[in-house]
């Protein structure tokens, strides 16, 4: 895809399941019968999907969900790992930094992503969950990093990078030496989780999240994703600075505008994303 916008309603997947409605692009790990697994194809068709979203004149928010009541269990056991112990060493890091390259595609997109988490979500589900901005769950979740428990490192996916900066730096720690699960209420006591919901709201819960956020400003919102990834990498002094020049830039959009003509006419703005 090149750089002008288009629209990806009309996007066929081979591997998950895709709409959208209301500015909101649902994706949908499909494999229920086995609690959603990816495989390498499906990380490469996820991968760029995320990377041509960067470009969706339609979509200004993301739910990323599992059918059957389970997230996803990670990669294919009989699809991915039975072949991974057959490959040589370049082949290997070919796939470690494609499966590396999805994570990075997800922050990179300027849609805040909502994922909807229910039942299994480890290993590589539970990396698309933590790459996620916003995560949704219920009690029956169990989040497990689980890579130590098939005698890999935690450091996978950008794990070690993103956990603990969103559960601190010990529990993460815990998570990834040791495989542990992690249940919703916890995931929830943790931060992990933004909501914990009963099963049967767990759809339109982060649906409703999503059509707020796609309601909302969204080359604003994109800024702001932008702002939280960059700061990572920077001190206060720069992280001011850059948020400084991200702020006056959206001061120029037509949304700042729209807000504070519907705020001097006592209504509710309606942002367009310009």
């Amino acid at each position: 895809m090149n750089g002008r916008k288009r629209s990806l309603a009309g996007f066929t997947s081979e591997h998950f399941g895709w709409s959208v409605r209301d500015r909101v692009a649902t994706i949908t790990l499909d494999r229920p019968q086995r609690k959603n697994p990816l495989t390498f194809a499906s990380y490469a068709e996820l991968r760029d999907l995320f990377g041509d979203l960067r470009f969706a004149a339609d979509v200004r928010a993301v739910v990323i969900a599992g059918a059957g009541g389970n997230f996803c269990s990670g990669g294919d056991v009989h699809e991915i790992i039975g072949p991974l112990t057959r490959m040589a060493a370049p082949e290997l890091l070919e796939f470690t930094r494609m499966t590396g390259s999805l994570v990075k595609a997800m922050r990179a997109c300027p849609q805040p992503v909502v994922a909807a988490l229910d039942g299994v979500c480890a290993g590589a589900g539970a990396m698309l969950a933590l790459a996620s901005d916003l995560r949704v769950g219920t009690a029956r979740t169990n989040v497990a990093f689980l890579f130590v428990r098939v005698g890999l490192a935690g450091a996978d996916m950008g794990a070690c990078a993103l956990l603990p900066r969103v559960v601190g730096q010990g529990r993460a720690s815990e998570l990834l030496f040791t495989g542990r699960a992690l249940a919703g209420e916890e995931a929830y006591a943790w931060g992990f989780l933004n909501r914990l919901v009963a099963p049967g709201d767990l759809e339109e819960t982060a649906g409703g999240m999503a059509r707020e956020l796609a309601r909302g400003p969204s080359f604003a919102h994109a800024m702001t994703k932008t702002m939280l990834q960059q700061a990572w990498a920077m001190g206060l002094e720069e992280e001011i600075e850059a948020e400084a020049q991200a702020q006056a830039l959206c001061m120029q959009t037509r949304d700042f505008q729209r807000a504070y003509q519907a705020f001097s006419e006592k209504r509710t703005p309606e942002f367009e994303g310009d």
